[in-house]
């Protein structure tokens, strides 16, 4: 943990001095995206993106937020689609960043599923069992959360850092009894496993997540027009899919383009849709205030109490932005 963070203070310094030409490989933007499940991955599959921003640009799957933050960090990435756990302890160490779109309110598409066989049936079981997820994640705050809920010290669940690409082997492998995941890896060990509890409820119980975009700031100064654009590609594709939803699901092409940039299954993909709540435009101009600002600073709080970082901002309102959401239209 302590070379972690030592790493990560590294990556910030560097950060810091690096101009906002960056991440801009021969006129190409660097984008890092994750396999959250959400109709933004239509337009990206289509090229929408390029086209509507004029710029060519290369994206870069990531498996976790953390590996994203440290990229972004490095100056190797200048937007990002992150939870929004890695973005409070991003912005409680200072990286100079903005939440700048809201791609979903996380719900059932991630999970807590325990293994059969392994001895858990209930939350209570879990003490002394070996439960994976990957470290400073929503499903990590999520488990944390739900932990606290439950009464269950942390200290008594061996909680083990495994990115979601590594859990379906150890799954498999049964090295590990639990774990807190998205898909493509939820959908390949819910068939052997039992669900304890699904974000929605714990967003019920006080802890929402979020999947986000996130921009550089130094970028997001010298190119604008860029995000707004993006922003719009990114609203105009969730506008679809809320104008009517079983109609997006229904259309095998929306299916099989997002299953092929996420490598979730087709039937995990249109569960995924369901799983998550999408907001309209002028639902994120009103979130990315104050409503949003707080529960980033709540969620911060919450890490600090658990040790997973080591001093909050005093104000969570610099890491998010509704301008670009506004300037979309």
């Amino acid at each position: 943990m302590a070379r972690s963070r030592i790493f990560t203070r590294l990556l910030l310094s560097v950060s810091f001095s690096l101009a906002a030409g960056w991440a801009c490989a021969a006129d190409a933007v660097t984008v890092g995206y994750q396999t959250g499940i959400d109709p933004t991955k239509v337009p990206q599959a289509d090229g929408a993106y390029e086209k509507a921003t004029g710029r060519a640009i290369q994206w870069r799957k990531f498996d976790s937020g953390a590996d994203l933050i440290a990229a972004i960090a490095s100056g190797d990435v200048a937007i990002g689609n992150i939870g929004s756990s890695p973005l409070a302890a991003a912005a409680s160490r200072g990286l100079p960043i903005e939440t700048f779109l809201v791609a979903d309110e996380i719900g059932s598409a991630e999970a807590l599923v325990a293994r059969n066989g392994s001895g858990v049936s209930k939350p209570q079981d879990l003490v002394g069992k070996k439960v994976a997820v990957p470290f400073v994640s929503t499903t990590h705050y999520s488990l944390l959360a739900a932990l606290n809920h439950w009464g269950i010290p942390q200290n008594q669940v061996k909680v083990l850092n495994l990115r979601a690409g590594e859990i379906a082997a150890a799954w498999q492998r049964g090295d590990i009894d639990a774990a807190y995941v998205w898909d493509p890896a939820l959908g390949k060990i819910k068939p052997s496993g039992k669900v304890l509890v699904g974000s929605d409820q714990v967003a019920k119980w006080g802890a929402p997540t979020y999947d986000i975009w996130v921009v550089r700031k130094d970028f997001a100064a010298a190119h604008p027009e860029f995000v707004s654009r993006f922003a719009k590609v990114s609203l105009d594709a969730i506008a679809g899919y809320l104008a009517n939803p079983p109609a997006f699901i229904a259309k095998a092409d929306n299916i099989a383009k997002i299953s092929r940039l996420t490598g979730a299954a087709a039937p995990d993909v249109v569960a995924g849709l369901k799983g998550n709540r999408f907001l309209g435009r002028d639902e994120q101009i009103a979130l990315l205030q104050s409503p949003f600002v707080l529960a980033v600073g709540k969620t911060a709080a919450f890490l600090k109490s658990q040790g997973k970082v080591e001093a909050l901002q005093a104000d969570y309102g610099p890491y998010v932005t509704n301008r670009f959401v506004k300037t979309s239209r």
